[in-house]
């Protein structure tokens, strides 16, 4: 399986081979396969004019997926830059933050929903399924370590 990364955001570090070992673990975990997946890590201001043109929503967000086919499954869009503000206010680990952001946009593509309460229920049952298998396992998005 092929796993697209790009990093096109300054915001944080992020290590392009613990994306892929998350995103093969949680896929393994869920029983998925496809063929290619792609994750775009962008800045506040992409993620808000893919969220106005897609959504007719100009504020920023975490994350946006859009679905492709069972071979490439799909291409997911993250703001790092939300992370970070979200954790910041709460002391948490913005790197445990944007794993969760990987999380919920990978179940978007493979169609959870949360418009409405009740698939929101079920959609933060399955991520949080999938948190504790990646945490379990030690799996989480890091900073690229120094040489």
């Amino acid at each position: 399986m092929k796993i697209h990364i790009y990093n096109q955001q300054k915001a944080i570090s992020i290590s392009k081979n613990s994306v892929r070992g998350l995103m093969r673990a949680i896929l393994e975990y869920l029983h998925i396969s496809c063929e290619e997946l792609s994750i775009y890590f962008v800045t506040e201001k992409k993620i808000s004019e893919l969220h106005e043109r897609f959504f007719q929503d100009p504020a920023p967000t975490d994350c946006i997926s859009f679905p492709i086919d069972n071979q490439h499954l799909g291409e997911i869009f993250v703001c790092p830059a939300a992370a970070i503000a979200y954790t910041g206010k709460r002391k948490l680990d913005p790197y445990e933050e944007l794993t969760l952001y990987v999380v919920h946009g990978l179940l978007h593509l493979l169609g959870f929903d949360d418009l409405e309460e009740k698939a929101r229920r079920i959609m933060r049952k399955k991520e949080k399924s999938c948190m504790r298998h990646l945490n379990k396992l030690g799996i989480a998005i890091t900073s690229i370590q120094p040489k």
